[in-house]
């Protein structure tokens, strides 16, 4: 069984992951102080990964702001719904809002357009 969770989780653990992958690119870096232009170039792509995590924090923040807020069935906390399904950001229980898909097996599929 796939294990699923929260569209906007997975967002932000992807730019997360950028700042992470930036950082150990720039160490890398730091192994070729003897070859300056080497270097440079090894800090110049780790600054970038860091770049595009700040603009993927702040795309999924404006994404986030238009999401639809509900309240789970299950857990009773209030979450955000990206798409026709998405995963409680707590329980990770399964929701909807399209009335056609409930009751249904939950596959992310469902958000695709066909």
């Amino acid at each position: 069984m796939a294990r699923y969770s929260n569209k906007i989780n997975k967002i932000r653990t992807f730019a997360l992951s950028l700042i992470f992958i930036g950082f150990i690119i720039m160490y890398i870096g730091i192994f070729f102080r003897t070859h300056p232009i080497v270097m440079t170039i090894f800090m110049i792509l780790g600054l970038l990964a860091i770049i595009a995590s700040t603009v993927v924090y702040f795309w999924i923040g404006m994404l986030s702001t238009k999401a639809v807020q509900v309240v789970c069935p299950n857990c009773g906390k209030p979450t955000k719904i990206l798409g026709r399904v998405d995963m409680c950001m707590h329980c990770r229980e399964p929701l909807t809002l399209d009335a056609s898909l409930e009751g249904k097996e939950f596959d992310e599929s469902y958000n695709r357009k066909k």
